[in-house]
């Protein structure tokens, strides 16, 4: 099978499997804060919500070995084989009211987030420069689809299943366990041939096969950190993604204040989060294109605009759901943009033996810097407001807007003097 047939068959099957693990990952992740709140506190469910991104971040690590060991296969089967565990210990957690398993179990549901992360870098293994960044987003716009049908659909799983004594906030994570399983089964059985093993074998030399395979995160920290397009896609992914996780973590937490009802609340928050999942992803093709067309820099730049004015729109909304809606979407929108571009710089700039080590090194930084953001969220708007926490994230964007400000050759420059 030629490489452009491979290629075409990566992209129709990943496009499938994003579209029903977006939806398993969307239905029990819009309730995912009011459940740990209510298990845990509202203090403590932004630290719960943390533990499924650290559980992102950390799988990424062994993401990655058995992309150089088996290809992307089973590394993307596993991935959500995994978050369909932690979708059953969720709803045991809520059953048993056990804040030890309600932890454990968004660590493991992490698995559906790292394993989506990495679909993205599977739809550009074997896909030519000059279309990477089309190819990328085309993936990260198949979640749109069921990301956005996800959330909807919470309030109608909470009814279904709670005639069996499932608490109505953990009905949705038995629906996430049925829909990524199945993602799981069909990247099992269909990911063949596998783009990564394809890809690695196009170079003709096991030597460079080998070595990826030694190539560590300690070697691809120090190869990243050596290269300033590296280094600043990087910079975008994980700066965009402690903005977005901050903000959207608490946003549950924050309409709940309004003092509706639960099945109220809970179509307010899903009214809310399918907007923002939107932002995220539906206009993923067209930040691809613009990334392809007018550069990466550009987007990334254009992302933290569009970060900032989320940050504004939602931190001036109080609980109005239509100005939430729109400044999540925003948010989401922003997220897309740094993610888009951030992604396919870092695949430009590292050569192709170190790139998935460069990869996971990416995925694993983005997830624990979300993490802290997540962790931190909570306490923020128990101790302050939900106002201060968007402020918070705004100026989480500073670093980020200096590095990319920087010209090409100064960042080189201050490159080799570091």
């Amino acid at each position: 099978m030629q490489p452009a047939e491979v290629q075409r068959r990566t992209l129709r099957l990943l496009f499938i499997a994003q579209v029903i693990s977006g939806i398993g990952i969307a239905i029990g992740s819009s309730v995912g804060a009011l459940l740990a709140a209510d298990i845990a506190g509202i203090g403590v469910s932004g630290l719960a919500i943390s533990a499924n991104v650290v559980g992102a971040a950390l799988f990424a690590v062994p993401a990655t070995a058995i992309v150089h060991r088996y290809g992307r296969r089973l590394s993307l089967a596993a991935g959500y084989a995994t978050a369909a565990l932690g979708s059953i210990l969720l709803v045991n957690a809520a059953v048993r009211n056990s804040i030890p398993i309600l932890f454990l179990g968004f660590f493991f549901f992490g698995g559906a987030t790292a394993a989506g992360l990495q679909a993205r870098y599977a739809a550009v293994d074997l896909a030519p420069a000059a279309v990477r960044g089309r190819h990328l987003s085309l993936v990260v716009w198949a979640t749109t689809i069921g990301a956005i049908i996800g959330p909807s659909l919470a309030p109608v799983a909470g009814r279904t299943v709670e005639v069996y004594g499932v608490p109505t906030l953990a009905g949705p994570f038995v629906f996430s366990a049925m829909l990524l399983g199945l993602a799981a089964l069909l990247l099992f059985g269909l990911l063949r041939p596998d783009p990564a093993v394809v890809a690695r074998e196009l170079f003709g030399d096991s030597g460079a096969a080998s070595s990826a395979g030694r190539a560590g995160m300690g070697e691809a920290l120090r190869l990243v950190a050596s290269l300033p397009a590296a280094r600043l896609g990087v910079s975008a992914m994980a700066i965009g993604h402690v903005v977005m996780v901050g903000v959207m973590t608490m946003t549950p937490v924050h309409i709940r204040g309004a003092g509706h009802g639960a099945e109220h609340t809970l179509r307010i928050v899903g009214l809310v989060l399918s907007f923002h999942i939107a932002g995220m992803f539906a206009f993923a093709p067209v930040v691809g294109w613009l990334t392809d067309r007018i550069g990466r820099r550009p987007v990334i730049f254009a992302g933290i605009a569009i970060l900032l004015t989320a940050c504004a729109v939602a931190g001036t909304a109080g609980h109005d759901p239509v100005q939430l809606a729109g400044g999540l979407m925003l948010l989401g929108l922003g997220w897309s943009a740094t993610m888009v571009a951030g992604s396919t710089l870092l695949s430009d700039a590292v050569s192709g033996e170190m790139r998935a080590s460069a990869q996971g090194l990416s995925d694993l930084m983005m997830g624990l810097a979300g993490a802290t953001a997540g962790a931190l969220s909570g306490v923020v708007v128990e101790a302050w407001s939900y106002p201060t926490l968007t402020l918070l994230a705004a100026l989480a964007t500073a670093p980020l807007i200096v590095l990319v400000s920087l010209p090409p050759r100064a960042d080189q420059q201050l490159s080799t003097k570091e």
